[in-house]
């Protein structure tokens, strides 16, 4: 399996906690003849990298997903949208049953919009940033929608027969409340939507939150509240028939995203755009986080990225990374037949030092227990080879 990655960086406005790679609309002027100019470099981008050995090594692969994020997605115009399609078609092989995911805000996705990206697109996942049903949740965050535009985006997605829906909240935002937060749950499950995404309010280093913070503008999230909302999300998703698959992503009927279970199961993928990350398996590299940059860039034919050989040190790092977030946990076989004996008796003597209530041991796997979920990054960092 393989998957490809499309960067869109463009944002009516940016978050305050997000760290992503993105410019809103009010930094630059013109703002559809960037995206214009944005658009034509990656398709040119694309173009170039046929013949790169990493890509060759993927695109000989049947690409099973597609992925568009940012950003939002959802700020192209679906003739750009088109473009990108036609352009992979010619020089990667899809899949016949492709997820084809894209991302979008509730104050983009309007009825219009979406009759047309579901008449004129191959898009059959649609994955909605709501975060909240909250206003002053939607305040403290720093997005763009109300509450109305959510309900009307997802209502509108429905009809219009989007049935892979799935949607973002973030937990342990300071102006929620436990009771806020069961309301949110409660909305999600009236909604009819079988995929969720939940993650952890996160302060990164200069983002607008962080600087809101340092000058007591704001709170800061505690580690308390976000664990209560943590363990109230994971009871309410189990009473609803919903699994764990990982860390933060939820799903019922066996709705899991392909597309980011690529990422947790090492699988190969090639991401298009500025500050777009691909994998081949032994190596990685990784576009340049700035539009100018990369636009300019592309013109001169030069693909403007960087790349590192992964060590096996670093793949057996990256492996219990990901697979501890998971539900199907670390297989000591698995570290056993891909890396040198030296790791599994590492790992071996690592995983005895972690907290007995926060692993369970089943078919020579290890597995977080809700409790351990909590601490997921914490428990790889001592497994980790430095």
């Amino acid at each position: 399996m393989a998957g490809v990655y499309i960067h869109i960086p463009f944002c009516l406005q940016k978050c305050g906690y997000c760290n992503f790679y993105s410019i809103s609309v009010v930094e630059t002027q013109c703002i559809a003849s960037l995206r214009k100019i944005y658009v034509d470099a990656l398709i040119a981008e694309i173009i170039l990298r046929k013949n790169v050995v990493e890509t060759q090594c993927i695109a000989s692969l049947p690409i099973e997903t597609v992925y568009f994020g940012g950003g939002t997605p959802s700020l192209l115009d679906i003739p750009e949208i088109v473009k990108i399609f036609e352009t992979l078609q010619t020089h990667f092989l899809f899949s016949e049953n492709m997820e084809i995911t894209f991302e979008g805000n509730p104050e983009t996705l309007t009825k219009n919009y979406l009759e047309n990206l579901r008449n004129y697109t191959p898009i059959n996942r649609l994955s909605v940033g709501v975060q909240s049903f909250f206003e002053e949740d939607l305040k403290y965050l720093n997005r763009k929608h109300s509450p109305k535009q959510v309900f009307e985006a997802l209502e509108n997605a429905q009809k219009l027969g989007f049935e892979n829906l799935s949607i973002d909240l973030i937990y342990g935002i300071p102006t929620s409340t436990n009771e806020m937060w069961e309301e949110n749950l409660r909305t999600f499950f009236s909604l009819d939507i079988s995929h969720l995404s939940a993650y952890a309010l996160t302060v990164e280093p200069n983002t607008f939150l962080d600087q809101q913070i340092r000058n007591f503008k704001t709170q800061a999230p505690k580690e308390k509240h976000i664990e209560q909302h943590y363990l109230i999300l994971r009871k309410h998703l189990k009473n609803h028939g919903f699994e764990a698959y990982e860390v933060s992503n939820f799903c019922k009927n066996k709705q899991y995203s392909k597309h980011n279970s690529n990422y947790w199961n090492l699988s190969k993928y090639y991401g298009f755009g500025a500050s777009a990350h691909s994998f081949s398996g032994s190596s990685r590299s990784w576009n340049i986080a700035d539009v100018d940059t990369y636009i300019s860039t592309i013109n001169k034919g030069v693909l403007p990225n960087e790349s590192e050989i992964l060590t096996e040190k670093m793949q057996y790092n990256e492996y219990v990374m990901t697979a501890i977030r998971t539900q199907w946990g670390i297989s000591q076989n698995f570290i056993k037949t891909n890396f040198d004996e030296s790791f599994l008796r590492h790992f071996q003597e690592n995983i005895a030092q972690i907290p007995n209530n926060w692993l369970i041991f089943e078919n020579e796997k290890f597995i977080a227990t809700e409790k351990g979920a909590l601490f997921a990054d914490l428990i790889a960092e001592k497994l980790f080879v430095l």
